[in-house]
């Protein structure tokens, strides 16, 4: 079994140059628990390429981190390291000095500009917000203080939102425990209790006017954090803020946090259902003899199954891999009194007595979406340990023990995440059922050309406004296989193109006689002069071999020479896995490539592409941006 120890010790070997590669080791960072063994494992990666200690074959996402602290907070880096690692990033770090946050912020040539991050993490604690002599008997004054220190922040948070194309994640803030007790009055510690609060519903408000940033709960957080926040001694003698606790507990949500701008966010769960979905062995127990609903243990299974369901409302899809009978699965999800979870609540539901890493990988290419979108949920450790070694981009939850903790341990931060829930998202797992029924009526055709004139597709394109802005930008940072830049455009640049005279944000959704496909791609164009550019275009994978890519470019190429562009061009970064973006520029001229990056061009004074015949192409009015 591998130790603590047994990883540090491995760690410690690779900061030799001549130490051998070590392709395991990123699985097992996974076992480390213990903030220290986080913070030592963060400090010997930092200088190792990842290369040498992830499989062959995969890649970690490169993200742009940067700190800016009101307080010392260099010894959140290397747990923020080991936890970004952890959770599929190869992170470039970077600590602005001791309370420089809104110097950093503010200043247009500061380091942290330069730097040009891609998530800045804002940490902030009370003494930044407290005057030092605040008179407890006079609570006014000290709201007035707070909140004049709070607009600084914002100020300045909203100037460098101006001048960043990345994301600012900020936080709610604890109070110290010695700053409560200097009230003594338990009436006049429920007023500060009020106006602490209210700090915080300040901090948590701010989304809504500066939809670039972001703000982490970290209070609420704290509530089941076992040790105290602050350690006052590290505080007075190196004006450290945090114990490194509250630090671990930081970075892995602000780890999650990151894997989801990053893309990486899970997509599918798949679930066992024996002592996982219910208790009991269906087969032994029979459908009257599992346990589910009632009183304990069978509450703990109606609890995972409710939190499953929530998953499912905000766009993750639920499927079964089960060694069961599937006649006996169906009868009873569909008819049994207790089950939360229903037939229709899943994209798929696979019970044999096959391999269960097989079917996973069934299940995931009939679905058409990535293995690293997976999580595999299952109480068997020989099940859990299968899928980790056969399907190492599976990310394996092994539910053990107690069944009151089986719903915690799916919810774990790190699993399931979304920078905001869409309309798309409430109606996934339906469109995914639909893919079930268009494959139904596709084999029913001899050719593709029939099949496709069969569906009667409609694709709608409008130009983003506030209800498909989000939509959009989740799918710039999702959308992997089809896009021409991988996530070059985030939320801040979306909505700067988006209420330029000069750029057009195009969002576009699919119909079919099936059903809607929503909001499924988007493309960021520069239309000055008489040259347009497509700077990114993607497209997600349910709708790929449809045509969708040529109805919307025929589209964009008529609106470009509407407005008399000569050319239409496109910029094309290629990646091992957006090599499905060719398709977009097929028909365009190949030109130079800088830095990785080709430019294509199309001559709109020539022949221009066609909508293809078997699709009806609409014009949708936005929504005020």
């Amino acid at each position: 079994m591998t130790t603590e120890n047994d990883v540090l010790a491995r760690v410690r070997a690779l900061r030799d140059p001549a130490a051998l590669a070590d392709p395991d080791l990123l699985a097992d960072l996974a076992t480390l628990s213990t903030p220290k063994a986080l913070r030592e494992a963060g400090r010997g990666l930092a200088a190792v390429a990842p290369v040498r200690f992830t499989p062959d074959g995969r890649t970690l996402r490169p993200l742009r981190v940067a700190v800016a602290a009101t307080f010392t907070a260099e010894n959140i880096a290397p747990i923020l390291h080991a936890e970004l690692l952890r959770a599929g990033i190869a992170p470039q770090l970077h600590v602005c000095g001791f309370d420089q946050l809104l110097v950093e912020l503010s200043d247009p040539g500061s380091d942290l500009a330069a730097f040009a991050p891609d998530v800045t993490l804002c940490l902030l604690h009370d003494g930044a917000l407290l005057p030092r002599d605040w008179d407890p008997t006079d609570l006014a004054t000290l709201t007035d203080a707070t909140g004049h220190r709070l607009d600084m922040i914002e100020h300045a948070v909203a100037g460098f939102t101006q001048r960043t194309t990345g994301t600012i994640v900020l936080h709610t803030v604890p109070l110290a425990r010695n700053q409560q007790r200097r009230v003594i009055s338990y009436g006049g510690r429920a007023a500060l209790g009020r106006a602490w609060r209210a700090v915080n519903q300040h901090l948590l408000d701010l989304p809504t006017r500066h939809p670039a940033v972001h703000v982490l709960d970290f209070e609420a957080l704290l509530a089941d954090h076992p040790g105290p926040v602050r350690d006052d001694r590290l505080y007075r003698f190196a004006s450290m803020a945090w114990t490194i606790g509250a630090e671990a507990a930081y970075a892995r949500e602000a780890a999650a946090f990151c894997r989801v701008t990053a893309g990486l966010s899970a997509k599918l769960a798949i679930v066992d259902l024996d002592n996982t979905l219910w208790g009991g062995v269906l087969g032994d127990d029979g459908p009257e003899g599992i346990q589910v609903g009632g009183a304990y243990p069978g509450n703990c299974y109606t609890d995972l199954q409710q939190s499953l369901q929530a998953l499912r409302r905000q766009g993750v899809l639920l499927a079964v891999c089960s060694k069961n009978e599937q006649a006996n699965v169906d009868a009873v999800l569909a008819a049994h009194p207790e089950l939360t979870l229903r037939p229709d609540d899943f994209v798929a539901t696979v019970a044999n007595w096959g391999r269960k890493d097989h079917n996973i990988r069934q299940i995931v290419q009939t679905l058409n979406i990535g293995l690293d979108s997976v999580v595999f949920v299952d109480d068997s450790s020989f099940e859990c340990e299968l899928v980790a070694r056969e399907i190492p981009e599976v990310r394996v939850v092994r539910l053990s023990g107690d069944p009151a903790g089986h719903a915690a341990a799916v919810l774990e931060p790190q699993f399931f995440g979304a920078l905001a829930t869409t309309a798309t998202d409430r109606e996934r797992t339906g469109m995914y059922r639909a893919r079930a029924d268009r494959e139904q009526f596709a084999a029913s055709f001899v050719s593709t050309g029939d099949y496709l004139a069969g569906l009667g597709l409609t694709v709608m394109v409008t130009p983003a406004d506030e209800y498909s802005l989000p939509r959009i930008v989740q799918l710039a940072a999702r959308t992997n296989q089809f896009n021409l830049h991988p996530r070059a455009h985030g939320e801040p640049r979306t909505r700067e193109m988006a209420a330029s005279p000069d750029h057009l944000v195009l969002g576009f959704e699919v119909a079919d006689r099936f059903g809607r496909e929503g909001l499924v791609g988007a493309a960021w164009v520069a239309t000055a002069g008489d040259r347009w550019t497509i700077e990114n275009f993607v497209l997600s994978c349910r709708v790929f071999s449809r045509g969708v890519e040529q109805a919307v470019l025929a589209h964009l190429a008529a609106l470009a020479r509407g407005a008399d562009a000569r050319t239409l061009a496109a910029d094309y970064r290629r990646g091992d896995r957006n090599k499905a973006a060719a398709s977009l520029v097929e028909t365009f001229t190949e030109g130079a490539d800088t830095d990785g990056v080709t430019a294509y061009t199309l001559d709109l004074t020539a022949a221009v592409p066609a909508v293809p015949a078997w699709i009806t192409l609409e014009w949708k009015e936005p929504a005020h941006v």
